[in-house]
């Protein structure tokens, strides 16, 4: 049996000889390669940590000391010290989260990959046990990975450093990346301390040689210790940590885990905030991880251990490379486009306009409210910017969204990756909540490409509107079948017409983005039974076309599928259109009901939520039969009201 395989808890891990910690690190290294070789998953930033999270477990009491992990893809050692030791359905249904989990074990406390916002939960927990008297506990928050970028950690930090002696350790995880490396002037100070050797390698010989010296010895070693402390701050911009009041250990070597339990040991015994800055590797022991220029192995698919390359799949065209490649088109065509990226310059896809037009590409770090606002200053002084960003992580920079953006009018361009149901990362990932945000944000559009044709059409329309916002939203993974429309309704394409073959007009789908597709299978599928439906694709659902209005008037049933929460979204807004024209015709609306789901791949997730063509099709033909079943004026329509 492995030794890892022994602990389950972090008790059994304190009573390992320190001598065995090596071969520990090394078969958690091994396991998580192994492991995520097959399932994927975020591999280069868990390997990163693994002497840092046994010194931590080793140093403190999880759970009584609780751990939180910012963000939470650096948990993998985090969870096999916890006793979870089988990670074949890592990310999978009925497996492990790819985060820390509340449902998994009482050692994971908060279920982030929203970064930077461990210090806050930190802070709030630390201010709980001052207040309860548990002068016994000390709270721990790891952050890295780009996450000291976010604003929001430095809104937190400056909360911290109000109380000295309320019991607070912030472990600054510096691996000099997020996704791709960290920019930014902090990002730029950081590395300046793990960049700047000869203090380090001067104090290292003056110890060295000092601490054979007997009596004067570490007295002296102590005195140049502060002599090089105040010669390092006079040449190099003041310690930023200190600077806010805050106790500062380290830069430390972060795969050096007797100096780690030192340190962390002196930390945790301080009382007060300390912050302890830790320099790791991301993707430390695994050549191609720490070879690997774009990302270290962030989050690779499953790959040959062996080599580190992926694992031959289909060759598919994905949402996101065609956004890529549709930019770089616009960038040549139009020289005041400029992109902006919140640390995620490949994942977004913007990689290609960036080695197109590297002067006009811009990555904030982990500051989605900053790009939303710089980029309305961007569009006030002449350029369109376009921001890139997972839907999910719109919800971070909404009110920039509505109070920078739209309020001034300005034309700036979000495009949301991942809308929808993403599955595998979990609750926090799905782009399930834009349409619906949004929809309260004056002036703005928004629109809902179905296929690859649709994205590259509705890009360039977007950035061709220079008085309001606009927002863009596509999927993750492959990009839906080529749907041809046979005809428009205003501005609206049409798929399927329920009049062909002499049909009545017993429903009308409107089909959202990516669901399209389903709409036009349920046609089809209810033509089958003799049931007349027209579909249409709005492309952009806010503003709706007026003509939807005529539309719904011809039919008996208006239905609205989508993949985005149901509560607020384009269903609720085509139900509010009807009413507000005095059109009394019944409206079902399907879409993903609001609460968060636990992982699982999108075709379960949807098959889950009842937004599969059979499911569909079976609902909407009870629908359809109840409503054509009332008395009917002659044109066909139920005059029966209320919600299906």
């Amino acid at each position: 049996m492995a030794l890892f395989e022994s602990i389950h808890n972090p008790e059994a891990l304190k009573r390992l000889p320190a001598d065995q910690l090596p071969v520990l690190a090394r078969e958690i290294r091994d396991f998580l390669v192994d492991s995520c070789a097959q399932t994927g998953g975020h591999l280069g930033p868990s390997l990163g940590v693994v002497e840092l999270t046994i010194a931590l477990h080793r140093v403190f009491d999880s759970p009584k000391d609780p751990i939180l992990f910012d963000t939470g893809h650096q948990a993998y050692a985090h969870k096999v010290l916890t006793g979870r030791h089988d990670f074949s359905n890592l990310k999978s249904e009925g497996g492990l989260s790819g985060y820390p989990s509340r449902a998994e074990s009482e050692h994971d406390f908060i279920e982030n990959s929203h970064a930077s916002t461990a210090l806050s939960y930190a802070d709030g927990m630390a201010r709980a046990n001052e207040v309860r008297g548990r002068d016994d506990r000390t709270v721990v928050a790891v952050i890295g990975d780009g996450a000291l970028t976010g604003g929001m950690a430095w809104e937190a930090l400056n909360n911290i450093a109000e109380k000295k002696n309320r019991r607070l350790v912030v472990v600054v995880n510096d691996n000099g990346r997020s996704y791709s490396p960290t920019r930014g002037g902090i990002a730029d100070h950081l590395a300046s301390l793990r960049l700047t050797p000869g203090y380090e390698q001067a104090l290292d010989l003056a110890k060295s040689t000092l601490n054979r010296t007997p009596v004067v010895g570490q007295p002296l070693y102590e005195a140049l210790h502060g002599l090089k402390k105040g010669v390092k701050d006079a040449i190099q911009p003041q310690m930023m940590f200190e600077d806010l009041g805050l106790k500062y250990l380290g830069p430390i070597d972060g795969h050096d885990e007797p100096a780690l339990e030192k340190a962390l040991r002196r930390a945790r015994d301080f009382g007060g905030p300390v912050i302890v800055h830790c320099i790791t590797q991301k993707g430390k022991g695994y050549a191609p991880a720490e070879n690997h220029d774009e990302d270290q192995f962030h989050a690779p698919g499953p790959f040959d251990v062996s080599t580190g390359q992926a694992k031959p799949g289909p060759k598919v065209e994905k949402w996101t490379s065609v956004f890529g490649e549709t930019m770089v088109e616009i960038g040549a065509e139009r020289e005041d486009v400029v992109a902006i990226t919140a640390a995620m310059l490949y994942p977004t896809g913007l990689n290609k306009f960036a080695a197109a037009y590297p002067d006009r590409c811009f990555d904030v770090g982990i500051a989605e409210q900053h790009a939303a606002t710089a980029a309305t200053g961007m569009a006030m002084n002449g350029l369109h910017p376009v921001v890139a960003v997972y839907a999910t992580f719109l919800n971070r920079c909404f009110d920039q969204v509505l109070m920078d953006a739209a309020l001034h009018r300005q034309g700036v361009t979000f495009c949301l990756d991942r809308a929808g149901v993403t599955g595998n990362d979990g609750a926090s990932h799905n782009g399930m909540w834009d349409m619906s945000i949004l929809q309260v944000v004056p002036g703005l559009r928004l629109a809902a490409p179905r296929d690859a044709e649709r994205l590259r059409r509705l890009l360039r329309e977007a950035v061709a509107v220079e008085d309001a916002p606009t927002v863009v939203r596509y999927p993750k993974g492959a990009v839906a079948e080529h749907l041809d429309a046979i005809g428009h309704v205003g501005s609206m394409d049409l798929l399927r017409r329920a009049a062909e073959g002499g049909r009545s007009k017993d429903l009308l789908i409107v089909g959202v983005g990516s669901m399209a597709q389903v709409a036009c299978e349920v046609a089809d599928r209810m033509a089958d039974q003799g049931i007349g439906v027209t579909v249409v694709d709005p492309m952009w659902v806010k503003p709706l076309d007026e003509a939807l209005v005529a539309e719904a008037a011809e039919h008996s049933v208006v239905a609205v599928i989508e993949d985005n929460g149901r509560t607020g979204a384009v269903g609720d807004a085509v139900a509010r259109l009807l009413r507000d024209n005095d059109l009394d015709v019944p409206v079902r609306t399907f879409g993903i009901e609001q609460e968060f789901l636990d992982h699982a791949k999108r075709d379960r997730i949807l098959q889950q939520q009842g937004l599969t063509p059979q499911e569909l099709s079976r609902k909407l033909t009870e629908t359809v039969s109840r409503y054509t079943e009332s008395a009917e004026d002659p044109g066909g329509r139920a005059l029966t009201g209320g919600k299906a």
